[in-house]
């Protein structure tokens, strides 16, 4: 089956899009990448995301306009995959949508909303689309997130040791397997939401991110502000555990600069570059981790690469370039996998990672012009997840 597979994560810069051929072959998932494209959102699109995020305040007129512009700019990125990845041939497209709030109060998530009205990508390219994939995790007690779990654990079921699977894009999420028991998944805290906020602010808007880490490079560490920082109770909280721009923006950080001697901006950056590495290493160390596949927008970031290095001696670090899935379409190609799962009768989630009562299956399917057609149902989950030629 021939899957595109559609995203935009927190960071809400563009939307990655990536196809594959999946082939369950017994019970190992057989991978082919076709390639992928980043696709920025057009217009004001991203803007107006930006200006709708919590805390901000909105109107449904907003998430209405939200939830159609994000539907139209996810079709256009189906669009330009079928054209330019698979030669205008597929059977199915998996889209996350934009997640515009994650409803978690006292570690209980109790609601989740991701926009970017499907039926606009079935009408577009024609195909039948799986959306909506959080919701069911949540309906049956999970977390909803980290939903790239399932394909980490698919994927690290082929390495010795205890690997983990390390996601670096807006939140952080971890995926670990430990010899002898059930995969665990969980956010460890912000990656870039925090970084991305301050460079917006410092800039007044002329900058989104830290482009190669090289004003975090310029900074120094403030050791008073990151004390500040890790005293946020989220990070002694045990998992399953997810969190998001809901808890880690701008006026959680002006609250933290509140509390401390100003530094200087690039040591803001500095600073909030080392919580990252410093959370997500504290995470590796307390589940044993031995080896370390890193992937998302963070990889390209050195000066973060550099120090989670730093906080994890000893443990080897890897893209999973190096595993056959480019680290910028890793999680495009993991939500492919789960809407191959959906159409296949098979749960997305583990409920060892989100916390459910049971692994749901995942999602809502839109159909296309023509009669649904699903495939038979499988006759077991796969175990492992192997990337073909």
């Amino acid at each position: 089956m021939r899957v595109i597979g559609l995203m935009s994560g927190t960071s809400y810069d563009a939307i990655e899009a990536a196809a594959a051929d999946l082939t369950l072959d017994g019970t190992t998932l057989l991978l082919r990448p076709l390639g992928h494209l980043c696709v920025p959102y057009p217009g004001t699109l991203g803007d107006l995301i930006a200006a709708t995020l919590p805390p901000a305040a909105t109107t449904m007129q907003a998430v209405c306009a939200l939830d159609t512009g994000i539907g139209q700019a996810f079709a256009g990125a189906a669009e330009r995959a079928l054209r330019e990845l698979c030669d205008g041939t597929a059977d199915l497209v998996v889209s996350h949508g934009q997640t515009m709030y994650h409803w978690s109060e006292d570690g209980i998530v109790r609601g989740t909303l991701q926009l970017g009205r499907p039926a606009w990508i079935a009408e577009a390219t024609g195909l039948p689309v799986v959306s909506d994939l959080r919701s069911g995790d949540v309906a049956a007690g999970g977390q909803g997130a980290p939903l790239v779990g399932m394909t980490d654990a698919l994927l690290l079921r082929g390495l010795p040791g205890t690997p983990a699977a390390l996601n670096l894009g807006g939140i952080a999420n971890v995926t670990v397997l430990a010899p002898g028991a059930e995969p665990l998944a969980f956010d460890t805290g912000p990656a870039n939401a925090l970084l991305d906020a301050a460079v917006r602010h410092f800039t007044d808007g002329a900058r989104t991110y830290d482009e190669d880490g090289r004003r975090a490079a310029a900074g120094r560490t403030s050791p008073e502000l990151l004390r500040v920082l890790l005293d946020d109770p989220y990070y002694r909280r045990p998992a399953p555990k997810s969190t998001g721009k809901e808890h880690f923006h701008l006026p959680y950080l002006r609250r933290a600069l509140d509390e401390v001697s100003t530094p200087a901006p690039d040591d803001v950056l500095a600073t909030l570059t080392r919580l990252t590495a410093v959370t997500a290493a504290d995470a590796c160390r307390a589940h044993g981790v031995t080896e370390l596949v890193v992937s998302g927008g963070g990889v390209r970031n050195p000066v973060l690469m550099r120090m989670l290095a730093e906080e994890l001696p000893g443990v080897p670090l890897r893209p999973s370039d190096d595993l056959g899935l480019p680290s910028d379409a890793k999680e495009a190609l993991a939500f492919a996998v789960l809407g191959f799962l959906t159409v296949h009768g098979l749960p997305g989630t583990l409920p060892s990672g989100t916390g459910a009562r049971r692994a749901a299956l995942l999602g809502s399917i839109t159909p296309g012009p023509s009669p649904l057609r699903l495939p038979a149902p499988a006759a077991r989950p796969p175990r492992l997840l192997r990337i073909t030629r």
